[in-house]
């Protein structure tokens, strides 16, 4: 069999992303799909989980190879609270029963990737924090936070993990700029795992800012 790379997406479906916002994320994260099927060893190895977190966390896309996977149309309620803390409580659950750990006899899973997209702040800020060393403890390869849209407050997500970007919009192109980037992480993580190294993430475009 062969080692997996998995990655787990926590995408943000509270209110506030009604509208353009959510159809922007899904035309963006359809193109990450496509995109990374154009690359063999992401074809080879990567399998994908999604997601979503609003008044209720559900995991939309469970577990599966990247040839296999069929987006969906990812949707929002018209308002509700960002249950983030609860997102990264049934991640954690996830992370449990799909990875595969290495053994004398398997070579086991690569470590896992894990991306957080936002546009506002949790709402269980308590259950969050609660969340942070849980997370920080399961040895994920990367963990990166984006913070997007004129209301997402970045200093949560630098609470969890130091790779957080910023994005000033929430519209197609800088979603679609976002997603792009992903995708060449997602590809240098896969080749990086191989040789043993940890994972550097690529530079990202203009439209991001990286938060220090």
């Amino acid at each position: 069999m062969n080692r997996r790379l998995l990655a787990y997406f926590l995408l943000d479906t509270s209110g506030s992303m009604n509208g353009e916002p959510i159809h922007a994320l899904n035309n963006a994260f359809n193109g990450l799909i496509s995109m990374l099927r154009s690359d063999p060893q992401a074809m080879d190895t990567l399998h994908l989980s999604v997601t979503t977190f609003d008044r209720e966390v559900k995991n939309i896309i469970p577990m599966v190879d990247l040839a296999s996977f069929h987006p969906m149309e990812i949707t929002c309620p018209d308002s509700g609270p960002t249950h983030t803390g609860a997102a990264l409580e049934l991640v954690s659950a996830l992370v449990q029963v799909d990875l595969i750990k290495g053994s004398t006899e398997v070579k086991g899973d690569w470590k896992p990737l894990l991306f957080i997209f936002t546009d506002g702040k949790p709402s269980d800020i308590q259950k969050y924090r609660q969340m942070i060393p849980v997370i920080k403890n399961m040895d994920f390869g990367a963990i990166v936070g984006c913070a997007a849209g004129p209301k997402a407050d970045e200093s949560f997500l630098k609470e969890l993990t130091d790779n957080v970007v910023k994005l000033d919009t929430t519209d197609a192109a800088t979603l679609s700029s976002f997603f792009k980037w992903v995708s060449s992480s997602i590809t240098m993580g896969g080749k990086s795992q191989g040789t043993g190294e940890s994972i550097s993430l690529p530079p990202p475009p203009s439209e991001l800012n990286i938060i220090i």
